[in-house]
């Protein structure tokens, strides 16, 4: 009987430290789970705006993409149907050069700003005139494409004092 008991004892202990593992093995998949959804960038625009080109044909785009996320996450692209292609152009120095794409730092911003980072829109369908706005979708590494509205500003707007 003893024997029995002993048995069936530890068959207790074995089944109670199986239950036990797995709901730490569970709560530690919860935890991942919650990991994860925390872990994502948080993106949105702010301060976009176009200055009215000269040219007929280019033009140029300035914005700020903020991310109040826990993760980085990159910019990839802009596409828009007001012209042939949107270019990602950074500027190093004196010289500027276009890049496939341009980082977005968690709980920073990527900005682009005249004389900095810009947007070069390219074989414009129309000239953009002050007053209207261009809508382009931006697209991410990771993170659904964004649409913005972007308002065409006067040649010479300064975004600092909003003239």
């Amino acid at each position: 009987m003893r024997v029995g008991r002993t048995r069936s004892g530890r068959a207790g202990r074995a089944r109670s430290l199986a239950a036990s593992c797995a709901v730490v093995a569970g709560t530690l998949l919860l935890a991942g789970c919650g990991s994860d959804a925390d872990g994502r960038a948080e993106l949105s625009v702010r301060d976009a705006y176009i200055p009215q080109p000269v040219s007929a044909t280019m033009a140029a785009g300035f914005l700020t993409v903020v991310n109040k996320g826990d993760a980085k996450d990159e910019l990839t692209s802009v596409t828009s149907t007001a012209a042939g292609s949107v270019t990602l152009h950074e500027t190093v120095g004196t010289s500027m050069e276009e890049v496939a794409s341009l980082d977005v730092p968690a709980h920073g911003q990527l900005v682009f700003k005249s004389g900095g980072n810009h947007l070069m829109f390219e074989m414009l369908k129309s000239k953009p005139v002050q007053g209207a706005t261009v809508t382009v979708e931006l697209h991410f590494a990771s993170s659904d494409p964004l649409e913005v509205e972007i308002p065409v500003k006067s040649a010479t707007y300064d975004p600092t004092t909003g003239h």
